[in-house]
């Protein structure tokens, strides 16, 4: 026992925050003014955090194995400097791959797929409305200018989007995953397309379908429970987006989904995929147990790859790379913004995941939930993932005539079309989805 007190003082001691252990027995070791508290109630978690594998330490936090007092943003400045090594920066052989390869095959059937979605996204709508925005914007904000508020920024994003897809009124559009309808209602209300969602959860669903109903938008927009996979193959799409929804698709599906999106998609026609990519090129998942712990708790089946990966499936595909633009300090401020709002309100939440769920599924789900959006937002902030917007197209095979020649797609000869000033982007005075 002295040993292993002797090593948990010389960890904590050089921390950038004051930090104090609690012992099973009572016993204290570390600052006695301490900005960060671990209680342990049984002593196996101590291993994880001599070792620094905040993962494990993470999910022994969820099970209700060590209790964390103090505010998420000073246990994150902890957690990060416990850190014995980077943890993108591990490398797989061959054998590893394969392996991987494997184990993502297995993970992404259609039925796996449903039943992850759900796992996640059906938690409890009320939960989620508690920290996002009011328009239920599940993904990457686009701070455009410094001051912007989360629900500006939420709308510039969605904008974002539209601006890049050169989206023309009357175009039909496909939203791969559409959440809870942000992006479909924001292209149909403000560029005229036709659009159409498709998502795997139930909730997500029958919400999306509550507001195309209040907003009189049946003409115009249809939401869709199936999976990709099961779109028709006779079906072709203008434009289509895909937010935060490749991360569920897995390294085995890639090649196949790319396929998809290029069979989806008319000749000439664009696609946007925004997704959170891995930070490091070779790294099956974030190292020191992270990627498990949000394996574990939060995204069933998630994996990341290298935006170098995704594109090169995407290529293999068919479709050509226009624009890449990194989002990943974009997506740092969204977290901090998400767990701000979420430690504001945790007597709510806890209350509202009692009564949805059941008290001891709900505790451990705020929990986990806690940890996952101030730990990812430190992720962003070091750059252990990344968030990409990827714009591609597929070519027409025209190459002589017509208005830009030789450009075989709808993408322009340059950028400017997507930042020009003049087109103003909408603040959070337009208008919001009603309450459900």
């Amino acid at each position: 026992m002295k040993n292993l007190i002797d090593t948990l003082e010389s960890r904590l001691a050089p921390l950038p925050v004051a930090m104090a252990v609690e012992l099973p027995s009572g016993k204290r070791v570390g600052k006695p003014q301490a900005e960060v508290t671990l209680r342990f109630r049984s002593l196996a978690p101590l291993t994880a955090l001599a070792a620094g594998h905040i993962g494990t330490l993470g999910a022994a936090v969820v099970e209700g194995q060590v209790e964390l007092e103090g505010r998420v943003r000073d246990i994150m400045r902890a957690a990060s400097a416990l850190l014995q090594s980077d943890p993108v920066r591990g490398t797989s052989g061959w054998w590893s791959q394969i392996m991987a390869r494997t184990r993502s095959m297995a993970l992404h059937t259609l039925a796996r797929d449903a039943e992850q979605i759900e796992f996640h996204y059906d938690l409890s709508d009320d939960f989620y409305a508690l920290w996002l925005d009011p328009r239920r914007v599940y993904s990457c904000a686009y701070f455009r200018e410094p001051g912007m508020g989360l629900a500006q920024a939420q709308e510039a994003k969605l904008d974002h989007i539209c601006r890049k897809l050169q989206l023309r009124a009357g175009e039909s559009f496909l939203d791969i995953g559409a959440g809870w309808g942000g992006l479909l209602l924001w292209a149909a209300e403000h560029y005229g397309v036709q659009a159409r969602g498709i998502t795997l959860s139930r909730n997500q669903h029958a919400y999306v379908q509550q507001l195309i109903a209040a907003r009189g938008l049946q003409e115009r927009v249809r939401i869709e429970l199936r999976d990709y996979r099961q779109l028709p193959p006779d079906t072709a799409f203008d434009k289509i987006a895909s937010v935060g929804m490749f991360e569920h698709v897995g390294h085995a599906q890639m090649p196949a989904y790319a396929q998809t999106v290029h069979r989806l998609l008319r000749p000439g026609g664009l696609a946007l995929l925004h997704g959170i990519t891995a930070g490091g090129v070779d790294n099956a998942q974030v190292g020191a147990g992270m990627g498990e712990f949000i394996g574990r708790y939060i995204f069933p089946g998630g994996e990341l790859l290298h935006v170098s990966r995704v594109l090169h499936a995407f290529a293999q595909g068919g479709l050509e790379m226009c624009d890449t633009e990194n989002l990943r300090p974009h997506y740092a401020r969204t977290l901090w913004a998400w767990s701000d709002a979420l430690e504001a309100r945790l007597p709510e939440a806890q209350r509202i995941l009692a009564e949805q769920t059941d008290s001891e599924r709900g505790a451990r789900a705020l929990r986990a939930y806690r940890l996952y959006l101030a730990g990812c937002a430190m992720g962003f902030e070091r750059g252990w993932i990344a968030l990409h917007q990827m714009l591609v197209a597929r070519p027409d095979g025209q190459v002589d005539g017509g208005a830009l020649p030789g450009a075989r797609s709808e993408y322009p000869f340059n950028r400017e079309y997507m930042y020009r000033k003049g087109i103003a982007c909408p603040t959070s005075s337009s208008p919001v989805p009603p309450p459900i």
